[in-house]
This record gives C-alpha cells, structure tokens and sequence, in this order.
C-alpha cells in the first residue's frame, strides 16, 4: 500500500502523522490475533508443524489479500480491514513458520547468513513492490479508463500473485523438508519434549534481553520509513521523487548487504558485539537527520547498514539461548512483542509529528535507540557472567559443538 499511497481512496485522506497511527491502530487486532495464532498453532502438530503452518499461514496470506482488493474494489472499507485482519493472521505467523524452518535447517554459524538472506529476500520483495506497484495502477488505470477504487483493487489483485507464488513455495518446501527427513532417518517428534505456551515463564533473561533489543530497535526504524517521504519533502526541500528515493534506500542497501554480513558474522561470532555496533550506528543517524542539514543521504545509508547488521545478527541468538523444543514459542513471542511495539509506537509517533513536529519525533526515536543500547549493554554483562556464549567467537563456537558432538558419541 505504500507503493499506492498517491492512489488510495477516501478514507486514506489524512495527516501524514495520524495516517500511520490510525492503520497502525487498525491493524493492532490483526496483530493480536496473529501473536495467538504464531503461538499455538505451531506447537499442535510436532514433526508436520512447520509443514502444515507455512501452508495454512501462505493461505490466509492469500485469502487475505483477495479481500482486501476485493473490499477496494466494492469500495468498502470495513472489508477492506477485514481482509488486513486475515492477511495479518497469515503474515506474522508465516514469519515465525519461517524462522523455525531455518533454525531446523541450519545450525551454529550457518544461521547469521540464513537470516541474512531471508531479510535480503524480503528487503528485496519490498524494493520491488515500491517501484512496481505505481506502474501497475497506471496500467490498471489506462485499461479501465478511470482512477478511483475500482483502478486501486485491480492492481491489489495483480499485486496478489507474490501471494499465490509464496503459497506454492510453501507447498514446495514441505515436500523438501518430508523427503529429507525421511533421507535423513529423522525423528524429532519423538524426543520426548513437550511444547507448551507456559515455555514463556522459563524464558531467560538473556532472551527477555534480546526480545526488549528487537522492540526499541525496530520501531525507531519502520515508523520513521513510513513517514520518511514527508520528512525529507518538509526538512530538506526534496521533490517527492527524490524523498521516495532516499526513503527507499534503507531497503535497496539491505538486499545487497543482509547476505553479506550474515556471511561475515558467521565467519568473525561475536553476536552481541555486531548488534552493540548496529544500536550505535542507528542512533547516530537519527541525531544526524535530527539536529544537522547535512545530506541526508549520509544518515540514511549508515541506517541501511545497520539495519542489515542487526538482523543478521540479533534473531539467530534466539537459537543460542533456547532449547530446540521451544524454538517456535521463543519466535513466535518475539514477533508478537515486536509487532505489538510497532503498533503503539506508531501511534505514539503519529500523534508526536501532528502535535510537536519532526524534530520531537526523532528525539523519541533517539530515546527508544538509548533504551535499546542499555539493554544491549546489560545482554553482554548477562551473557558474560553465564559464560559468555552469545558472544563467542565463531572458531571457539564450532569447537566447543565438536567437542558437544563428541561426549554425545561416547
């Protein structure tokens, strides 16, 4: 919807500030509904669960997007939420699904670059929406021979392929994983564990650590995007072309570089290093766009490498800190947390830029960033007085898990 801002129907029409605060609101059940589903439904079905899910949740994806084009279509906005509602269903837990594919998948220093490349991929789908979407109106618009909602839900049903081609990717990877797990005689179902929702109280405070980093991070970077265009138009006099430009570059920077810094810390460990360094690159854009005119595309680039540090190197540590069993929970809690945060802190943000202005805005930023870095302090003095293991480096990492592999084999 982003691509189609300029496009969108009546009730769309607002303030800049309370536009992302009145979706953000909007889809806030979404989101809940979403959390419960991520969290229960995962863990029901053992060995199929992450076969099963990633099915279900593509489909809801699916559902959800024909309703939504459907609701822009009839002009109705009330089903227009509907069809967001589903689509969140599907949409947050088809992350955790995800997630808990590529933990299965890939262990110890594989991880940093699988999550790299997921957050490329999906940077990549983004950058692409971004840039095609607006042709796809036009096209819809010059063969209907109108603009208007009728135009709007013709392009979300075009737009709803990726949806279709996501759903068959999943029907693919469940046949992938059912054949290698068959090659590989494996028979995690019977490991005697039991996974239960009840997991979150005997979570760690290294865990509770990282899940608080991921809350004060990302919502001082996704709110900020999603009022980015106006900022640059209004602070820095830039044509809305050249504000989309610079606003986009955040993603284009993190499709290349995500696999790249997966891959490097792989090779160099040291997780919650990268992710101290990520905290402290993030806040320094932020003072920059705050208090200085300097190009803004300095700031914004340092915020695009960071960004891609980050997760490549703070969502495998989940993986570090909780036992396979729990993987799904542990994930599944992280996003619900995560997209709960962006729900009030984007209306929190809308209603700071209605009332006090940008500046204020990003001073708020800046706060949820210095909550972030004293966490990220508080994980490395935590870990380190529990052995230190988020923080390996990565020889001394593969080795104690040969020395592991080893005193298992005796």
């Amino acid at each position: 919807m982003a691509a189609l801002r300029g496009s969108r129907c009546r009730p769309c029409a607002t303030r800049s500030g309370w536009l992302i605060g009145c979706w953000s609101w909007r889809s806030c059940a979404s989101w809940a509904s979403a959390a419960i589903f991520a969290m229960t439904t995962p863990q029901r079905c053992k060995l199929r669960s992450k076969r099963w899910g990633t099915i279900i949740f593509s489909t809801f994806v699916c559902i959800g997007q024909v309703i939504f084009a459907v609701g822009a279509i009839c002009n109705a906005f009330w089903l227009m939420e509907a069809g967001r509602f589903v689509f969140g269903i599907g949409g947050e837990s088809l992350a955790v699904a995800q997630n808990t594919y590529a933990v299965s998948w890939f262990k110890g220093k594989e991880l940093n670059l699988v999550f790299g490349l997921q957050l490329s991929m999906a940077r990549i789908g983004s950058t692409v929406n971004m840039n095609i979407m607006g042709w796809v109106y036009s096209k819809a618009q010059d063969l209907i021979g109108s603009t208007g909602h009728t135009t709007l839900g013709i392009a979300l049903l075009i737009g709803g392929v990726s949806c279709i081609f996501s759903l068959l990717c999943a029907l693919i990877l469940g046949y992938l994983d059912k054949r290698a797990e068959k090659i590989l005689c494996k028979e995690q179902g019977k490991t005697g564990e039991v996974i239960k929702l009840t997991d979150v109280k005997d979570f760690s405070l290294s865990l509770w650590l990282i899940f608080i980093i991921c809350v004060c991070y990302y919502v001082a970077v996704f709110p900020f995007i999603g009022l980015g265009k106006v900022f640059f138009i209004e602070k820095f006099k830039f044509s809305p072309q050249e504000a989309s430009a610079i606003n986009s570059i955040v993603y284009i920077i993190s499709a290349p570089m995500s696999p790249v810094f997966g891959f490097l810390v792989d090779k160099v460990g040291r997780n919650v290093t990268w992710v101290m360094c990520a905290v402290v690159i993030t806040l320094a854009s932020h003072i920059m766009l705050a208090f200085t005119f300097w190009n803004p595309w300095i700031a914004m680039c340092f915020l695009g490498v960071a960004y891609s540090l980050l997760a490549c190197a703070l969502w495998p540590m989940v993986a570090f800190v909780v036992p396979e069993h729990q993987l799904g929970t542990a994930y599944g809690f992280m996003q619900s947390i995560q997209n709960l945060g962006l729900a009030i802190i984007a209306i929190a943000a809308g209603m700071i830029l209605d009332s006090r202005g940008y500046l204020f805005l990003e001073i708020f930023f800046s706060a949820c960033l210095c909550l972030g870095l004293i966490a990220v302090v508080m994980l490395y003095f935590v870990n380190l007085l529990r052995g230190g293991d988020l923080n390996w480096s990565a020889k001394k990492r593969e080795k104690l898990q040969k020395l592991a592999v080893a005193e298992k084999e005796i």
